[in-house]
C-alpha cells in the first residue's frame, strides 16, 4: 500500500472513512479482494509472494493497513510487512497491546507505517526512524511512503478529494455516491518538481511516484479500495486495474459488525 487517506471520528455518519491506492509491480502476483475461506468475517486482497495483505478488515470490527516508507534501507527483512495486517485483523488483542508487542520484533521488518483500528481506538504504529506508536486523534489524515501525515502532493490531493466527498450533504444519508472518491484516487497529475519528496530514489522516479494514481509498464496503481465504517456495517470495495490503468475488476463487500461503539 503507497496512499491511504481517511477521516476517524470526524463524521456523523461513518466514525472510519478511509481511501486507498496500492501501488506495485503488475507482475507480482496478487489475489483479488473476498472473503477468506478459513474466516469468513474477513474480507482483502492477498500478496500471494511474500503472503499476508495491504489492507484487511473484518466483521469483529478490526481493519488493518500497511504502507511502506521509502528510505534507502540496507536491514535483513525477516518477515512480510504484510503479516502485520492479516495476523491483526485475524488477533483480537487490542491495538495498544498489539502495537507495544511489535517493538521487540519491528526490526524484523523493512521500514514500515501501520494503522490498526478496533471500535473506539485508531491506532498508527511505525518502526522508522525508530519504533513509535500512538492513537490517532479525531480528524482527517493521511499515511503513505513517509512519516505519518506528511503532507506530499499526492497525500494533500487524496484527503481533499476524500473531505470534499464528506462535508457534501449527500454523504449523510441514503446510498452513498463512491464515484467521487475514486476519481480522487484515479487522479494521475503529478507534483511540480519543488514539492517532490527526496526519498533517495532520483528525480525521474520521485516524479513518477508523485501522482496518486501511477501508470506504468511495469509498475503502477493495482487497486483503489474505500472503506466506510458505520455503526453497525462496514462497506469493503476494492477497484482492479491493469497497466494502461484500466478497470479490470471490482469486490464490494459489507460485513455486519458484531458489536456497537459508543
Amino acid at each position: 500500500m503507497c496512499l491511504i487517506a481517511f477521516a476517524w471520528r470526524d463524521h456523523p455518519r461513518y466514525r472510519l472513512a478511509l481511501i486507498a491506492n496500492r501501488d506495485e509491480f503488475h507482475a507480482r502476483p496478487t489475489a483479488p479482494a473476498g472473503r477468506d475461506a478459513h474466516a469468513p468475517d474477513l474480507v482483502g486482497g492477498r500478496d500471494l509472494q511474500a503472503g499476508g495483505g495491504w489492507l484487511m478488515a473484518s466483521g469483529r470490527g478490526r481493519l488493518a493497513a500497511v504502507t511502506n516508507v521509502r528510505v534507502p534501507d540496507r536491514r535483513v527483512v525477516l518477515r512480510s510487512r504484510g503479516d502485520l495486517v492479516l495476523d491483526y485483523v485475524r488477533d483480537s488483542i487490542e491495538g495498544v497491546v498489539y502495537g507495544q508487542a511489535l517493538r521487540a520484533q519491528a526490526s524484523d521488518f523493512a521500514p514500515f507505517n501501520l494503522l490498526l483500528w478496533a471500535g473506539d481506538e485508531l491506532r498508527f504504529v511505525g518502526n522508522h526512524p525508530e519504533f513509535s506508536t500512538w492513537p490517532v486523534a479525531p480528524g482527517r489524515h493521511a499515511m503513505t511512503n513517509g512519516p505519518m501525515d506528511q503532507l506530499w502532493h499526492k497525500s494533500s490531493r487524496a484527503v481533499r478529494g476524500l473531505s470534499d466527498w464528506l462535508d457534501d450533504a449527500d454523504s449523510l444519508v441514503g446510498e452513498p455516491d463512491l464515484e467521487p472518491l475514486f476519481a480522487a484516487m484515479a487522479d494521475r497529475v503529478p507534483a511540480p518538481d519543488v514539492a517532490l519528496p527526496d526519498t533517495g530514489v532520483g528525480l525521474d522516479r520521485e516524479r513518477f511516484l508523485s501522482s496518486p494514481f501511477i501508470v506504468g509498464s511495469d509498475y503502477g496503481t493495482r487497486c483503489s479500495t474505500i472503506v466506510l465504517v458505520e455503526d453497525r456495517v462496514l462497506t469493503f470495495i476494492e477497484r482492479r486495474f491493469d497497466a494502461a490503468g484500466d478497470v479490470t475488476g471490482e469486490t464490494h463487500e459489507r460485513l455486519a459488525l458484531s458489536q456497537q461503539w459508543s
